[in-house]
C-alpha cells in the first residue's frame, strides 16, 4: 500500500508541475519571450512547449553533441563537423545533425534488439547485431557528409578554372574586386558563385576583401582556391591583376586536365581486370583438367 501511494504521489507531482509551468501566474516568462515582440522577424514566433519537439531538441542537444564529436574523434575524422556543414552550405547545424544522428541510432539499436528477440542467434552475432547496428547508423550518416563535403571540393576544382577567367575578363575591363565577385556571385550559378555570394555578403557586413577570401579558402581547403586568393590579395599592390589571374586560370586548367588524364588512365586500366578474369579462369581449367588426368595415370 505504502509504494502505491508513493508512486501515485510522484505521479500527481509531475503531473501538477507540467500543469502548473503552463498557468501564466506560476511561471515566469523567459527574457528571450519578452523581448521577441520588440525584435525584427521576431512576429509570431511562439515558445515551445514543455514537451515540444523544440524542447526535447534542446535538452538533448548538449548529449548528442558530445557524444558525436567522441565517436568522430574515435573513428579517426579529424575535420570538424562544423566546417563540412558550413562547407557544402548545409540547412542543418551541427547540433541538429548530431540530434538526428543520435535518434536514428538509438533507432537502429531498438531494431537490432528487437531483431536479436525475435530471432535468437548465437551470442556472438546477438552482440554484434546489437553493437553494430547503432554504429553502422551514426557511420552512415557521417560518410553522407564526407561524400557531399568531397564532392563540393571537386566542384570547386573542376569549375575554378572558367570563374578564374571570367574575373580576369571582369578585371581586364575595369571592374573593381568586389564588383566583379559580386556580378560573378548574381550571374552565375554552381559551387563557386555560391561560395562567392557568401564572400560577397561578409564583405557588406564589414569584413575586407582580402579577410573574406582568406576565410572562403580556409573553408573550402583546395589548394587551387588558395593560390587565387593569393593572386587576389595583390589587387592593390599591381596594376596588371587580370594577366596574373589568366595566367593562374590556365594553370588550374591543367592541372584539372591532368587530373582527368589520370582517371581516365586508372579507368582504361580497370577495364582489364574483368577481362583479366574471365581469360584466366578458362585457362586455369584447360591446365588443371590434364594435370588431374596425369597425377591419376601415374598414382595407379
Amino acid at each position: 500500500m505504502t509504494r502505491v501511494l508513493l508512486v501515485a504521489g510522484l505521479v500527481g507531482w509531475v503531473g501538477l508541475t507540467l500543469l502548473l509551468s503552463e498557468v501564466r501566474w506560476f511561471r515566469r516568462v523567459p527574457l528571450v519571450e519578452r523581448v521577441a515582440p520588440y525584435v525584427p522577424g521576431a512576429w509570431g514566433r511562439q515558445r515551445a512547449g514543455l514537451l515540444s519537439v523544440e524542447s526535447f531538441r534542446e535538452a538533448l542537444g548538449p548529449l548528442a553533441r558530445e557524444l558525436g564529436e567522441r565517436g568522430s574523434a574515435l573513428l579517426g575524422i579529424a575535420e570538424p563537423l562544423e566546417r563540412r556543414l558550413r562547407r557544402v552550405h548545409a540547412e542543418l547545424e551541427v547540433t541538429g545533425f548530431r540530434v538526428r544522428q543520435l535518434g536514428w541510432s538509438v533507432a537502429a539499436l531498438g531494431g537490432g534488439v528487437l531483431l536479436a528477440v525475435a530471432v535468437r542467434p548465437p551470442a556472438p552475432i546477438v552482440v554484434l547485431t546489437v553493437a553494430g547496428a547503432p554504429l553502422l547508423a551514426f557511420l552512415v550518416l557521417e560518410q553522407q557528409v564526407a561524400d557531399a563535403s568531397s564532392r563540393w571540393q571537386r566542384r570547386l576544382r573542376l569549375e575554378l578554372p572558367v570563374v578564374a577567367e571570367q574575373l580576369g575578363m571582369l578585371l581586364g575591363a575595369g571592374w573593381s574586386l568586389f564588383g566583379a565577385l559580386d556580378r560573378i556571385a548574381r550571374r552565375s550559378q554552381g559551387a563557386v558563385a555560391t561560395d562567392l555570394g557568401v564572400v560577397v555578403a561578409r564583405v557588406r557586413q564589414g569584413r575586407g576583401e582580402a579577410e573574406a577570401l582568406r576565410e572562403w579558402a580556409e573553408l573550402a581547403d583546395v589548394p587551387a582556391v588558395h593560390r587565387l586568393v593569393a593572386v587576389l590579395a595583390l589587387e592593390r599592390e599591381t596594376a596588371d591583376l587580370a594577366r596574373l589571374i589568366t595566367d593562374e586560370a590556365r594553370t588550374i586548367r591543367r592541372e584539372v586536365q591532368r587530373e582527368l588524364v589520370e582517371t581516365m588512365a586508372r579507368r582504361a586500366q580497370q577495364v582489364w581486370i574483368p577481362v583479366t578474369v574471365a581469360t584466366l579462369v578458362p585457362g586455369v581449367l584447360f591446365i588443371a583438367v590434364p594435370f588431374v588426368r596425369a597425377v591419376e595415370l601415374f598414382a595407379r
